[in-house]
Order: structure tokens, then sequence, then C-alpha cells
């Protein structure tokens, strides 16, 4: 399914389609004229392309069939990522502007069977290939991973460094010419809250809002930005998704998103809900993206699972796969992401 080729127009109507709960052939047409203008043959062959690559499912008859998703879980639902960016934010139809309160109730499964053996194949005991590993190498091997995870998250945020400027940084106390001092603190913040959740791995099986306070604080340290559960309103650049204003309401929405971290059993999906879910809530006033990525990585060490690099990771694919969920409910292209991060330090680092 994965390899059929798609005309824009059937991106079009898939992304429609997967973003309701089921849609006449009349309103699909509605929908799409203003862009796709086709008439009801087009129409017509183009759903019967989604169908049969399974795209797609139909119910009932004649004039009262519907077409929707596949996917039971509106998280799980694909969407055709560049088509949807396609259209600028304000223009993006169907885009949620609030937080979905509903999220709460699809936040489980969400690794398939087949996901799951994949993964398995896929991770290596880290407490394993860290024991075997001689003094000095693995010295250099965390050294290494700390400077790579350090450039790419802080590249993620806009920082300019360069790997190798990163590397004379964190190596030398070198700081790079022409950057910023705030730059230079933001990586060097990354590789102290690191070697923070290194050090207390085991203290993230089950995790606490305090925690995640402590290591809020280790990133964004010497960086100006508020500390705690933050007042006011924040904007999110690039879309029209406006998290939570209500200090009381991002404090409810945090602590049931830990519960149900902490009652999950699948390590991996843990360390997923963090990484989007405090990217969704943003409960601090920046640094958010900053801290879901190393509370992932704590969960993943807590369970002696490879971290995360992000290394190989495109920083706008990234973000587009945040802001399809923040507009969306859609984690596909997360999760997708997320996987092959995951195949990538098993397969990188630490061996």
């Amino acid at each position: 399914m994965g390899e059929t080729i798609l005309t824009p127009r059937q991106k079009y109507i898939l992304n429609f389609i997967n973003q309701s709960e089921g849609l006449l052939r009349e309103e699909i047409q509605d929908k799409i004229q203003e862009t796709y203008s086709s008439s009801k043959p087009t129409l017509i062959r183009d759903l019967n392309i989604l169908l049969k690559h399974g795209f797609i499912k139909s119910e009932g008859r004649a004039r009262a069939t519907k077409y929707l998703s596949r996917i039971l879980n509106p998280l799980l639902r694909k969407f055709e990522i560049e088509r949807y960016f396609a259209d600028d934010p304000d223009n993006r139809v169907g885009a949620r502007r609030s937080f979905d309160f509903k999220i709460f109730e699809n936040l489980h499964n969400l690794f398939s069977q087949d996901e799951i053996e994949v993964v398995k194949k896929i991770c290596r005991s880290f407490m394993q290939q860290t024991t075997r590993l001689s003094p000095d190498l693995l010295k250099r091997e965390l050294e290494r991973f700390v400077i790579e995870l350090s450039w790419k998250s802080s590249k993620i945020e806009g920082n300019t460094y360069t790997l190798l400027e990163t590397e004379s940084l964190i190596k030398e106390q070198k700081e790079a010419v022409g950057k910023t001092t705030d730059e230079a603190v933001m990586i060097l913040n990354h590789k102290a809250a690191f070697e923070e959740i290194l050090k207390k791995k085991d203290g993230f099986k089950n995790i606490f809002i305090s925690e995640i306070n402590q290591l809020h604080n280790i990133l964004i340290k010497n960086l100006s930005i508020s500390s705690g559960i933050r007042k006011q309103a924040v904007g999110i650049t690039g879309t029209t998704y406006q998290p939570l204003d209500n200090e009381y309401q991002i404090r409810e929405v945090f602590e049931k998103t830990i519960i149900i971290i902490n009652k999950l059993k699948n390590p991996l999906e843990k360390a997923l809900i963090a990484q989007f879910m405090i990217a969704y809530i943003q409960p601090y006033t920046d640094g958010n993206k900053r801290t879901a990525r190393m509370l992932t990585n704590a969960i993943l060490l807590a369970h002696d699972l490879y971290p995360l690099s992000y290394r190989s990771v495109d920083e706008d694919g990234f973000k587009k796969a945040l802001i399809l969920f923040y507009e969306q409910g859609s984690i596909y292209e997360i999760k997708r992401l997320f996987i092959e991060q995951v195949k990538f330090a098993n397969e990188t680092y630490f061996r």
C-alpha cells in the first residue's frame, strides 16, 4: 500500500476523508471543488483507486455510500504530509485551533503487532552493549552521542552551530566565532541534561512532573526562560493551533498524561507519548520540545533501551510531523520518524 503512487488530487481526497468521521461522495466533491474541480466519473475513479489499495473503506450503498478512514484510532490516521503543507496555515481545511481533550481516549495501542515485532528485532540492551565496551571506548562513544544529540536537538530549535562547532564547544569549551552566547548555552545545557538522565536513569521508570521540571530547568539554565508551569498564552510558529492558556488546565492535562504514561507497559509507547504530548501541551513558556526529547531518552534509558540522538532526522520534517499532529490529531508521521530514529540509534552507537 505504501508504494502506491497517488495523484495530488487523490492525496487531497485522502486527507479530507482521514480527517472526517465519514463523507458522502457529494460531500467530498463539494470540499475539493475549490482546489480540484472534477467530474463525478473522475471522483468515482479516484475513490475506487483509494478503496482498491486499502487507503480507505466504504459503508452503505449507492448514494448513501460513505467513505471512511480504515484506521479506528484517529491518532494513527495517515495524511499525505506534503500535500497537507502545500496550503498556508490559515488555509488548511479542518485544522484544529485548540487542545483536543478527547485525545486521552486514544493514547493506547499506538504500535501495531508488526511494528512491535520489527522494533524488537532492532532494539538492543543498552546495559549489555555499554558494559562490553572498554572504559576508554565507552567514554568516546558517550561523548560522540552527546555531541550529536546536543547539536541536532538544538538545530531543530533554530541553533546555527554546525556539528564540528558543537564538537569543539563540548570537547574544548571553544565557542564558535559569529555565534551567540545563548546558542552555546543551549548546546551545553543539552549535554548537562543528558548526563543527568544517564546518572539517574533508573529513576525514570515512573515519571513525575517534578522530575520533568528539573529536566526543563537544566535545559533552560541561563537562557532567560521562565521555569515552572506557564501562566500565560504561548504561540507556535507555522500553525494556527493555540495551546491551553489556563494554568490549572495545563497542569491537569499534564498530570493526566503522566498517569497514562506510567500505566503503560510498552516502554516505546511511553517514550513516544512523552515526545508528542509534552510538545502538544506546551507546559512551559519555552523549551518544551527540548524537554520532550530529553524525557523520551530518559524513559528509554530507564527501560534499558538506546537513547535517540535525532542526528539523521530532517528538521523541517520533524516540525511538520508535530504541526500535523497539532492540527489534525495524527501521529502517523511522528511515529514513523520515531521508529526510524530507534533503528538509527541501534545501528550507529555503542557497537
